[in-house]
């Protein structure tokens, strides 16, 4: 039985190198070769080809598959924005940091400025900078901004306070500046407990950092208030942008009291999400965080002429190389430029009514811990399923063998068996009540023969996996 990685045949060669033009007075130090060959594999071109793409054919994706993935917005990526940005490809954003390098790259830093512009508006921050290359990298970007803003003002913060429902990565991410975490209970409503809220927060606390909509995907309908009460006490507001699709041209986040914001571009601007990224977290600043901004920020001169600022001694410094994944921003613009205004609240829209319209086909099916309209993504409990020893996890590895991506389970943590779906703006409704029909089909496989769902997934190269060892012991050369 072949490996399926083992493809090395003796002898066979899929690319011949040029004879070596390296003078022999700039060999290397014996203590520094190889005393042995590399071990490379041995393959020709049409075995890696075929390797790689019968690899691929084997993935879940956009665009083969449903992908239902909760708190991922897992939209379609026009294949638009892919002409879109290989235009740009012959202009490397880093040529703009030559002697004479902004003068011959206009085009490039306006594009990069025009779609600061656009994110700001959408946002409501005045102004945006493009470096960070994730979300993940915007949340820690944004908290340093934030630490920055306090350390100037001679503010003395400790704390970062964050509701129990937040993504994993923002009180990592404060803790990672030095900040110490308050973690704040969900309320029996849905939202971040306010009068916990008010409780916790204290002059020592330095940002309140929230996702609205939050990870159970309601909008909380007090967040102004909780950000007139963070900046009594001289705390800043922090937005996750991860759920901005649910409220374009609907709510700006600077207009309900955000200070920061991260817009995930891999999420909500219709750019590749993960394998097929990279992707791109801008982070957006009310006027008074601005001086922190990371350098070099780019300017426009009364002239219309595009500079690059670099002489701001307030400024948290390069936080990427160039201006962050130049290729993904082009594709945002591209996405902006093609929906207009309009189009991007239609997108809000369309995304909102998918998720509640799955919401109330499978509700008599599974239990929805908090039963009101949702805005982007729905979380059902598989707690009835439970009764019958079917596990969340259960019901996602049944959904492989159907053909769907399983929507994100065990997250949001406070859901015991979550199910969290978000099927975005992109998906019909022939889709979705084809979904809908796998995932009742599932809850009633789960009373008759749970057996059946304990087994899957049947069809796929590899069966169920004991992912805990698997994370820890992987060993990618399976038998096939």
């Amino acid at each position: 039985m072949q490996l399926i990685y083992e493809k090395s045949t003796p002898g066979r060669n899929g690319v011949r190198l040029p004879a070596s033009d390296v003078p022999a007075a700039a060999a290397l130090p014996e203590s520094l070769l190889r005393t042995e060959a590399a071990g490379l594999p041995e393959v020709s071109e049409l075995d890696l080809v075929r390797h790689f793409t019968i690899l691929s054919q084997r993935n879940f994706s956009v665009d083969t598959n449903f992908y239902p993935l909760g708190s991922c917005t897992m939209k379609y990526n026009a294949k638009v924005l892919e002409n879109a940005a290989a235009l740009f490809a012959p202009f490397h954003p880093m040529t703009a940091l030559l002697p004479q390098g902004a003068a011959c790259c206009q085009g490039t830093l306006g594009m990069l400025y025009d779609l600061g512009q656009m994110l700001a508006d959408i946002t409501g921050m005045d102004e945006v900078t493009t470096q960070p290359l994730a979300g993940a990298h915007g949340e820690m970007t944004g908290i340093m901004l934030i630490s920055a803003y306090h350390k100037a003002k001679g503010n003395k913060k400790k704390y970062v306070l964050v509701p129990d429902s937040s993504h994993g990565t923002n009180p990592a991410s404060a803790a990672m500046a030095g900040y110490e975490i308050i973690t704040v209970p969900t309320a029996p409503y849905g939202d971040m407990d306010l009068e916990l809220f008010k409780k916790a927060m204290n002059s020592e606390v330095a940002a309140v950092m929230m996702t609205c909509p939050n990870t159970l995907g309601l909008f909380n309908p007090h967040i102004k208030e909780i950000s007139d009460i963070a900046h009594s006490h001289d705390a800043l507001m922090y937005y996750d942008g991860a759920n901005l699709n649910a409220i374009m041209g609907k709510v700006k986040p600077g207009d309900v009291g955000f200070d920061v914001v991260h817009v995930n571009l891999h999420k909500t601007f219709g750019t590749p999400h993960g394998g097929g990224g990279p992707g791109a977290g801008p982070v957006g600043v009310k006027k008074s965080l601005i001086p922190f901004l990371p350098q070099p920020r780019i300017v426009m001169d009364g002239e219309g002429q595009f500079l690059l600022e670099t002489a701001n001694q307030l400024s948290i410094g390069r936080t990427a190389n160039f201006f962050g994944n130049f290729g993904v921003m082009v594709k945002a613009y591209a996405y902006i430029i093609m929906l207009g205004r309009q189009g991007l609240i239609q997108v809000s829209e369309q995304a909102v009514l998918n998720a509640n319209y799955i919401k109330e086909k499978l509700k008599a099916y599974y239990d929805v811990p908090y039963d009101m309209t949702c805005m982007h993504e729905c979380v059902f409990s598989a707690s009835k399923q439970l009764a019958h020893g079917v596990h969340a996890i259960d019901i996602a590895k049944y959904l492989i063998d159907k053909g769907y991506h399983p929507p994100t389970v065990y997250f949001p943590m406070i859901v015991k068996e979550a199910i969290m779906i978000e099927p975005t703006e992109t998906e019909s409704k022939a889709t979705m009540d084809a979904f809908i029909q796998v995932m009742i089909e599932a809850a009633q496989v789960a009373e008759t023969d749970p057996q059946a769902l304990h087994d899957a997934p049947l069809t796929m190269p590899i069966g169920r996996l004991d992912e805990t060892k698997a994370a820890r012991e992987q060993n990618v050369c399976c038998q096939w």
